[in-house]
């Protein structure tokens, strides 16, 4: 019941809007939200100052691990020491305790490296939301300033789907099954987000945007 409700409510939300009378004059418009996302140059910004940061703590962690290899190295020696017959007992058993000190080292180590691991993980994909959402924030403000500037009243996501909870074969369907290129603004929203891309050329004067399509 839960899934089905799910495929329902953006049907039930829009079904209002779009048999409502008023609705013969609205003007909508559409965008491409993931052509905007990821054509956005704070996009581009925020995931190559993730991949640096990827690095680093990929660069960490592999220090880690080549100590804990030399120090596997040095067990194994230790081990081997610990078994020369050409040695006293005594000597014998003072190397089998280094051994087994060096062993409980590597165990903690591996114990470190398999933490700052999770935490790593956890910290980037806190940083990627954190990150993703300041976008997204950014473009619907932007979508909102074009959609004021063309007279558009409703804007619709030409990317958005919907999931339908067939039990033999769940799929998604786009919710929006067609729309003229005339009412999309999703280059109009990326030259203004990109105007002040670092390098980008001066702003040049806006060009008027296309007819809305109007739903009759």
């Amino acid at each position: 019941m839960k899934m089905i409700l799910k495929c329902l409510v953006p049907g039930l939300v829009l079904l209002p809007l779009l048999s409502s009378p008023a609705l013969a004059q609205t003007r909508v418009a559409t965008v491409s939200m993931q052509k905007i996302f990821n054509n956005y140059w704070k996009t581009k910004q925020a995931d190559s100052l993730l991949a640096d940061r990827k690095a680093e703590m990929d660069k960490t962690r592999n220090e880690m691990l080549d100590s804990r290899n030399k120090a596997r190295d040095e067990y194994q020696k230790l081990v081997e020491s610990a078994n020369d017959q050409a040695v006293s007992a005594a000597e014998r058993d003072r190397r089998k305790k280094e051994a087994e000190d060096k062993l409980k080292d590597i165990k903690d180590t591996e114990d470190s490296i398999d933490q700052y691991q999770r935490q790593a993980i956890a910290t980037l994909a806190e940083q990627k939301g954190r990150m993703r959402r300041n976008i997204t924030d950014e473009i619907k403000l932007a979508v909102a300033s074009r959609a004021r500037a063309g007279g558009y009243a409703v804007v619709l996501d030409a990317d958005a789907q919907t999931y339908i909870a067939d039990p033999a074969t769940p799929y998604y369907i786009p919710i929006l099954i067609y729309n003229s290129s005339d009412s999309d603004i999703t280059d109009s929203v990326l030259d203004l987000l990109n105007a002040n891309a670092p390098g980008a050329a001066p702003a040049t004067e806006t060009k008027p945007a296309k007819p809305a399509t109007q739903i009759k």
